[in-house]
């Protein structure tokens, strides 16, 4: 799997518009939801996603189908630290606050140890 730098944070700007296309309004903010976890799975290789409480205020602020175009999301691979843990890492995704999303690249953050 990962190497030695398994550990890792990323800041993306997922674009939802093209992902909820052709959505029904009363299914837009719950598939961006599975559409989060979808490209956070497919960029960090984890098969265990978490969203953070925030991330899920962020997409359901407008309502059920007013879901935002562009939407800056950080997410981070991290070790898990559970007994018996299936997978040995996890991806924790959490929105970052941004005036606009358009326009900005992936970028890494160096992890400062909490």
């Amino acid at each position: 799997m990962a190497g030695l730098k398994d550990v890792v944070t990323r800041e993306y700007t997922i674009n939802l518009h093209k992902r909820l296309h052709g959505a029904s309004f009363k299914k837009r903010a719950p598939k961006a939801v599975k559409e989060i976890k979808k490209f956070a799975k497919l960029h960090m290789g984890t098969e265990d996603v978490r969203l953070d409480p925030r991330l899920n205020q962020e997409i359901w602020k407008r309502g059920v189908k007013g879901v935002q175009f562009r939407l800056r999301i950080r997410i981070s691979r991290r070790r898990n630290e559970e007994e018996n843990a299936k997978n040995p890492l996890f991806s924790y995704v959490e929105p970052v606050l941004v005036a606009s999303a358009k326009g900005l690249q992936t970028v890494v953050v160096e992890e400062e140890e909490a």
